[in-house]
């Protein structure tokens, strides 16, 4: 049960820091590099799979072990990590391959993951704490 609970706690946490920095930094950051290679409409179905497939990994290297040790600076570390790897995988590779992605784009977009999955993961390990503190989960 706690492993659902971090689950959603995590899942709600990021999509709406996402939403907010994806609603407001389009207009400012990637649109004005990055032009022609942003869709009209989103595809929403690789979109889902992201977002419902990343918090798995999240709990897994990050949220449980940090439960599990009742240490959530690891969650908040080890979040952190994820984030930093799994953007700068995805920022880095498009950097140096794609033409109109700049080191602006690359570097807020690392920074942003790092610190929105680290904090995530420890708003997520927070709400699971304190429910199976008060006999929730």
């Amino acid at each position: 049960m706690r492993f659902v609970v971090g689950y959603i706690a995590f899942l709600v946490a990021f999509g709406i820091c996402d939403a907010i920095w994806l609603g407001t930094m389009t207009a400012k950051l990637y649109r004005p590099a990055l032009g022609d290679l942003i869709v009209e409409q989103v595809r929403y179905w690789p979109a889902a799979l992201f977002y419902f497939g990343f918090p798995l990994g999240v709990l897994h290297f990050a949220i449980m072990p940090a439960l599990r040790d009742e240490n959530a600076g690891a969650a908040l570390v080890n979040g952190a990590l994820i984030g930093l790897f799994a953007y700068a995988t995805y920022d880095l590779t498009n950097y140096a391959t794609l033409r109109p992605w700049t080191l602006t784009v690359t570097v807020a977009d690392i920074v942003y993951g790092t610190v929105v999955v680290g904090f995530c993961s420890w708003i997520a390990y927070e709400i699971v704490r304190r429910a199976s503190g008060w006999g929730w989960v």
